[in-house]
């Protein structure tokens, strides 16, 4: 029998052995920026307090926007009952067709070859193409993105076992592009680096290249033998125009100089932000290199996640494919992009009236759902403890988050910590 003593001397080894847990030398994160003034926004009780931070689209009344488009697609699939089966590894072909085409142009030459997966929206698209080139670019390439970028770009690429580094992109001086220090630090990097290259509305600044900036950019690219990384997160949502704001890709692929690698993703122009729907490409060769090149992203895709989610790529397929509902589709992201650059004209214009001695000419110069507006940390601050306005500490502004009931309320407060 073993005596009340050695029980209760065996019962505190027991406890304290549980007590040192294996993750007791995890160390706790630090919180995600953006989290934190969605927290400080939603503590706040001022009937005047504003969100600039959330990189979503909102309607002129605030609220989310579910696209009519997507609700008509969404209705014809539920009425359909299609079954809930496995996709296969690489996606819904009806979807990674449409988008392609929506992406290269319809009669793109290099549909035929283009080696297309579906993705976990533009994150996971990242995310493919990191493993990918990680696993198949020759030497240890790093990736080098501008100078600023969305900060999940580094995290991600870093988790691919990438190297990252910055190359020159913003003048905090112009609040524009510094085209030459961008031309000159590509020109200077290894050859046959990773060159990440927003396609259109950047993230965070609002400022894209020109298409004869973009000439310039694509020349240094090729005759440094870059590989041409494009994100293209906001393709229609930038100047309302698909077309137009897929400019970049197209002529990258056309040259078909520099090899040229997309991730696209439908968050923003479709508003299927919690769908997770999107797109990873690599233009191939020929078509017996796009086999070759399908069977590698068959198989860095198989141990992520198996294989992609099917509702929200049967919506944006139907939306694609469907005449009727891409022709409202096409309207609607005019629409979205059409609000956006008419807040920009408020607020720049309500500024002037103020008789601001800031030139405040960029927030119309720059494009997309994002403006870069030079405001300080300190400034920053000031908005959110005097006026309840809350934006993260770099100054960026989520354009989205403006609305004609508080456009001159954020001119009058931006005007009160400038001057």
């Amino acid at each position: 029998m073993i005596s009340s003593v050695v029980r209760a001397s065996l019962l505190r080894r027991v406890v304290g052995i549980r007590a040192q847990s294996t993750w007791t030398q995890v160390k706790m994160g630090p919180p995600d920026a953006i989290l934190g003034i969605t927290e400080a926004f939603k503590r706040d009780t001022d009937p005047r307090k504003m969100n600039l931070g959330v990189g979503a689209y909102r309607t002129d009344a605030g609220s989310p926007f579910v696209l009519d488009s997507v609700t008509q697609a969404e209705n014809q699939l539920l009425h359909e009952k299609l079954d809930k089966e496995y996709l296969p590894i690489t996606g819904l072909p009806q979807f990674t067709r449409a988008a392609a085409q929506l992406a290269y142009g319809s009669s793109s030459p290099v549909l035929d070859r283009l080696a297309i997966t579906q993705s976990i929206s533009g994150t996971g698209a990242l995310r493919i193409g990191g493993a990918f080139v990680q696993r198949f670019c020759e030497g240890t390439p790093t990736v080098y993105v501008p100078a600023p970028s969305w900060g999940n770009h580094k995290a991600v690429f870093g988790d691919c076992g990438l190297t990252v580094k910055p190359y020159r992109y913003y003048d905090a001086k112009t609040r524009g592009l510094d085209l030459e220090g961008m031309l000159e630090d590509l020109s200077n990097l290894p050859r046959g680096q990773i060159v990440l290259l927003h396609a259109c509305a950047h993230n965070p600044t609002g400022v894209d290249p020109t298409p004869d900036q973009w000439a310039r950019i694509q020349s240094v690219v090729e005759e440094n033998g870059h590989v041409a990384f494009f994100d293209m997160a906001y393709q229609g949502f930038a100047t309302g125009d698909t077309d137009r704001d897929a400019h970049a890709l197209r002529t990258f692929v056309e040259a078909g100089r520099a090899p040229v690698v997309l991730a696209q993703s439908f968050a923003k122009n479709m508003g299927l932000y919690g769908e997770r729907v999107g797109t990873f490409s690599v233009v191939g060769a020929s078509r017996d290199e796009r086999a070759r090149l399908e069977s590698q992203l068959k198989i860095l895709v198989r141990p992520m996640y198996s294989n992609p989610p099917v509702h929200g790529a049967r919506i944006a397929a139907r939306v694609l494919t469907d005449p009727e509902l891409r022709s409202l589709w096409l309207s609607e992201v005019k629409l979205m992009a059409d609000r956006i650059i008419g807040m920009r004209v408020a607020l720049r214009s309500r500024l002037e009236k103020l008789g601001s001695s800031v030139a405040w000419n960029h927030i119309t110069d720059q494009i997309g759902m994002f403006c870069f507006t030079g405001l300080t940390a300190a400034q920053v601050d000031r908005l959110a403890q005097e006026f309840h306005i809350y934006l993260t500490r770099d100054g960026r502004v989520s354009m989205a988050g403006i609305t004609s009931a508080n456009v001159d309320y954020l001119a009058d407060s931006i005007h009160a910590v400038t001057q």
